[in-house]
């Protein structure tokens, strides 16, 4: 599975921060202060996680994530 598999969620955590996450994924979210930036540093951190479930021959989380209300 790949970035794109999975729903995003980007939400202002105060006025000057934005969250992005991966709700499919425990631990996959960054806190940055634009929303690009957040984007950016989501991928990485996805990135980061997939490597490390590749290493212990384990898939990555199917994305069950619906969105309710947007």
């Amino acid at each position: 599975m790949s970035f794109d598999d999975y729903k995003v969620v980007l939400y202002r955590n105060q006025p000057e921060g934005w969250v992005a996450e991966i709700p499919a994924i425990s631990g996959c979210h960054a806190l940055m202060p634009t929303r690009e930036e957040a984007l950016v540093e989501l991928a990485a951190v996805f990135r980061l996680i997939s490597d490390e479930y590749r290493e212990r021959d384990q898939p990555l989380p199917a994305d069950t994530t619906e969105i309710v209300h947007a």
